[in-house]
């Protein structure tokens, strides 16, 4: 009966010894996989911020940021009136002989258009146009 209750308690000895072990090394694999991913959240929030501030440096020039045209066009919606100004200069598009804010003639039967276009201020257009297989930009006031 002494040798049985000895082999069971250094049985219950060795088994405590491996548990013991294997949560240890469970806790500093978990440890190591925790820093990782704090160093990859980090690394994350500060490209974040980056393309966050990029993005505040590109929307400098834009009829959003800019407080001297938010204050000549207080007594409107920007959001509507950029809705609007955005259709008006789009449905110029369709006129036979091309949009009449470019100031340049078909090129091959080409008709100059604007395809894409951004709002620099309330004075100030940007825009892209194109004609077939020539491209360029134009400043609309």
């Amino acid at each position: 009966m002494k040798k049985i209750v000895l082999y069971l308690f250094i049985l219950s000895l060795l088994f405590n010894i491996f548990q013991y072990m294997n949560s240890t090394k469970i806790l500093k694999t978990q440890s190591k996989e925790i820093e990782n991913c704090d160093a990859k959240i980090k690394m994350v929030r500060d490209s974040s911020n980056i393309v966050y501030n990029q993005m505040i440096d590109a929307n400098y020039f834009s009829l959003e940021m800019n407080d001297e045209s938010q204050n000549y066009l207080e007594n409107y919606s920007i959001t509507e009136l950029t809705e609007q100004l955005r259709n008006e200069l789009l449905a110029l598009n369709d006129d036979p002989k091309g949009n009449r804010l470019v100031p340049y003639d078909a090129i091959d039967g080409n008709k100059f258009i604007i395809n894409k276009f951004k709002i620099i201020n309330h004075r100030w257009i940007i825009a892209d146009v194109y004609s077939g297989n020539f491209r360029g930009e134009i400043l609309i006031k």
